[in-house]
């Protein structure tokens, strides 16, 4: 059964290789514990306190509450589809409720730290590569997987847009700025220059004219952010945070920021609502008179 579960959201649902790989490790974990302690092979016999007991086997071997919650979100998508093909009558995981999570508010780099940056005026490749990778993450909050599968002929010009592909491959356009699109165009000739016999229609390349790792990318995002602000976390989600985070603290709608995101759900966007709170009460103790009683 978790075969066909695997190939029904590969296939159908068409979720992304990481999610399907994510997925089925979840549920072979969960075979693997309930074959060990209560003998059972068959995932369609499982019932409740099997779940309870093995949420309370992952606490007690050090596992964090955000990521339990994870897996059990895997198992409600497998027993749900389960309960849809009928092969099942009630789904267990009804009676399981999410550990609870402390809320950490979004990480995000300041604006006076974002105007340090500055990149050097040269026709060097990997300068002006970076410049890009750097100013699209921060322009458009997009994801650094999404960023990897920009090809060119997804920088619509004459629209002023850029079209990625999203989480279950959902397709969304972002606006931009003349100065981002004449960055891109002057990277892309440097590029063409340095790469003419490339393979590939991707738009940013490595250093070997090769498609983007997250590796490669999380390596030019955390060199730049070190040499600029003091914020722990320094990663490509990093500047996503920091997109929103700017937008709302300069009045944009929040429900805009959601479609640009590509949210699915106003509750993931509304973590950056409380970074906008957190400012607003700095303004106000620095402000008020009754401020810093």
């Amino acid at each position: 059964m978790i075969e066909r579960f695997v190939k029904h959201i590969q296939t159908e649902k068409r979720y992304s290789l990481h999610t399907v790989m994510a997925y089925h490790r979840d549920l072979r974990q969960f075979a693997e514990y309930t074959a060990r302690m209560y003998e059972i092979n068959d995932l369609l016999l499982v019932d409740a306190p099997m779940i309870r007991s093995y949420m309370i086997y992952m606490k007690e071997m050090g596992m964090e509450s955000r990521s339990i919650n994870r897996k059990m979100s895997s198992l409600r998508s497998f027993y749900l589809y389960c309960l849809r093909e009928k092969k099942i009558n009630v789904t267990p995981m009804a009676e399981i409720k999410s550990l609870k999570t402390p809320r950490n508010l979004a990480k995000f780099v300041p604006e006076h730290d974002i105007k340090k940056l500055s990149f050097e005026s040269t026709c060097d490749f990997s300068v002006r590569r970076n410049e890009l990778v750097f100013e699209i993450l921060y322009q458009t909050g997009i994801r650094q997987a999404e960023l990897r599968g920009i090809k060119d002929n997804d920088i619509i010009a004459d629209r002023m847009m850029i079209k990625v592909l999203g989480k279950r491959n959902k397709e969304r356009l972002i606006p931009i700025d003349e100065s981002l699109l004449v960055m891109i165009n002057k990277y892309k000739e440097i590029r063409d220059s340095r790469f003419s016999d490339r393979d590939n229609t991707i738009l940013i390349l490595d250093d070997k004219g090769r498609p983007s790792s997250p590796k490669f990318i999380y390596s030019i995002i955390n060199e730049l952010l070190v040499g600029m602000t003091t914020v722990e976390q320094k990663s490509p989600h990093v500047l996503r945070h920091t997109f929103a985070t700017h937008l709302l603290n300069r009045g944009a709608d929040i429900r805009s920021i959601q479609k640009i995101l590509g949210h699915s759900s106003l509750n993931s966007t509304q973590i950056y609502t409380h970074n906008t709170i957190e400012k607003l009460k700095d303004v106000y103790k620095k402000a008020h008179p009754y401020g810093d009683k």
